[in-house]
This record gives C-alpha cells, sequence and structure tokens, in this order.
C-alpha cells in the first residue's frame, strides 16, 4: 500500500488525503501554523510543523518509508522551501519513493491573448511568483531526474469548491462582476484535482498535465450563474480599468488564456466537474457549497 507524505496540506492536499484514506498506511502533512495541527489530526493525516527554514529529524524520520510525495507549497524568492530543505533527503533518504505530485499553477504560460495553449506550449511567466514557479518545476524535474523517479507536474486553473466559491461571495457581499473585454479563466473543482492526483499517483505517472475544466469563462458569468441558482440579483457589472483592487488581484488579469486538458483526458482521467455550471449546479443542490 501507498505511504503519502503531503508537503503542504492545505486546501488541494487535504481534499487529496481525504479520498486517500482507505487505500493508505500512512498519509503525513505538513503546516507552518502549529493551532492547524489538531484539525490535520482530524482529517487522518498526521501532522508535522515545517516553517520551510530547516528540516527536522521527525519530518527526516517519516519519510523514509514513504512512497508517494506531494508538494503543495509556494515557491518564494529564495526557491522552494521544500527542495531547498528536503532535497538531499529525498535524492538518498527514501529507499521507497516511488513517485512525486508538483503542484504548480496554469500561470506558468503567461499571457496568449485568449489563444489556447496546452503542455506543449511555451512558458512565459508574466508575474513574479509565476517566474518562481518556473524555477520550482525545473528544480524538481531534475531532482525526479537524478533520482530516476516519476515526477507530475500538476499546472492548476483557478481553485474552487467548498467554501471557496461565487455562493460564498456572494452570501457575504464580497462578490464582484469584473469586466475586462476578452477576459476568460479556467478553472477546477478542488474535488478534481484529488481525483487528478490520485489517479496519476496509482500509475506512477510522469510528465506535465494541465489540471483545469473545460469551459474556460469570463469570471463575470460564473457570479452571474451563482446568483441565478441562488435567486437573488447579481452584483453590477464594474469595467476593470477603473476598479479598484489591490496589485496582485489586478496582475491576474494580466494574462488571458485558454487551457486545454486534453492529455489528461487521453490517459483516461474523466473530470468529474469538466465545467463550472455542472460544479456549481451540483454544489447549490446538495449544499456542498458552504
Amino acid at each position: 500500500m501507498m505511504r503519502i507524505f503531503l508537503f503542504g496540506a492545505g486546501y488541494s492536499a487535504r481534499a487529496f488525503a481525504r479520498i486517500m484514506a482507505d487505500t493508505t498506511d500512512f498519509i503525513g502533512g505538513t503546516t507552518r501554523d502549529s493551532d492547524k495541527l489538531a484539525a490535520l489530526k482530524q482529517d487522518g493525516i498526521t501532522p508535522f510543523l515545517f516553517q520551510g527554514t530547516h528540516a527536522s529529524q521527525e519530518i527526516v524520520s517519516a519519510l523514509e518509508d514513504v512512497t508517494h510525495i506531494v508538494i503543495s507549497t509556494s515557491p518564494g524568492q529564495t526557491g522552494d522551501p521544500v527542495y531547498a530543505q528536503f532535497g538531499d533527503t529525498i535524492r538518498s533518504g527514501m529507499p521507497k519513493l516511488k513517485w512525486i505530485g508538483y503542484l504548480s499553477t496554469v500561470g506558468v504560460y503567461g499571457d496568449y491573448g485568449g489563444a489556447w495553449v496546452d503542455e506543449t506550449t511555451p512558458c512565459h511567466p508574466v508575474s513574479a511568483r509565476s517566474v518562481e514557479r518556473v524555477d520550482a518545476e525545473q528544480d524538481w524535474q531534475k531532482l525526479a531526474d537524478e533520482h530516476r523517479v516519476p515526477l507530475a507536474v500538476l499546472r492548476l486553473g483557478g481553485i474552487y469548491g467548498p467554501g471557496r466559491n461565487a455562493f460564498v461571495n456572494l452570501a457575504n457581499g464580497t462578490a464582484r462582476r469584473l469586466n475586462k473585454a476578452g477576459q476568460v479563466f479556467n478553472r477546477i473543482h478542488v474535488d478534481d484535482i484529488a481525483g487528478a492526483l490520485r489517479f496519476l499517483a496509482e500509475r506512477n505517472e510522469a510528465g506535465v498535465f494541465n489540471v483545469t475544466d473545460d469551459e474556460p469563462a469570463p469570471p463575470q458569468d460564473v457570479v452571474a450563474y451563482a446568483a441565478e441558482l441562488m435567486g437573488i440579483e447579481p452584483p453590477a457589472e464594474s469595467h476593470f480599468e477603473t476598479a479598484e483592487l489591490t496589485p496582485m488581484a489586478r496582475s491576474f488579469y494580466g494574462e488571458n488564456k485558454r487551457v486545454s486538458n486534453a492529455r489528461l483526458k487521453k490517459l483516461g482521467f474523466a473530470f468529474r466537474y469538466p465545467d463550472y455550471g455542472t460544479a456549481f449546479s451540483t454544489m447549490w443542490r446538495d449544499g456542498s457549497w458552504r
């Protein structure tokens, strides 16, 4: 059976842990916040503190018998903290390692003016955080090649799911309908991230895979659809050019592309929520949006 370790046991990684609980002997996971240790334990994850600054002996020891690792942490200006602190351990202290999964972002492609991109499309990242992601992908590929272990890089669209969606934003009054001509985004439900991780891990699959929905869509349309399901009036549209936005929020609109998920589907993966309409109607009907 698999023994899994999650570096960065956050929203997506915990969803993966939930669907793997009955097929594993061990799931370990890190958090930077000691207040979250108990919550990880409740999810069936053996919790470890990792602040990104040093490799604790406790984690090094836990990794000795691990067969599959998932990296779901953000790199910074100094690189990927997991790679920096545990790279040597992964190279020489994990004799049973069979597979590495790295959660990246479609932001690595940069701006393609709304054109379609796939895994063969050159990366021209725009934002600093996407440049850091490209560097991290390359570091992990180098390590995987050295260790002769398969690496799957999952490039994710905009993540949503329970507690993180337009219904929540409409309910708490923070929803906005920003209109920028021609702008579209791909999205992905967290259950499909978890499903893709399981699909690739069980096959020890290697490669780069776009994990996104089938329907890149204008963000204002998604909010309007959620409001329609809720039976309320959507917020009025506001123009992107004159809207008050944080620098990070504005930077997301500096990249416009349609991301193909064909490679993953050709392997045989079936998305549970292939478009936001399917996902939102399901979440509203069964109450899983909360």
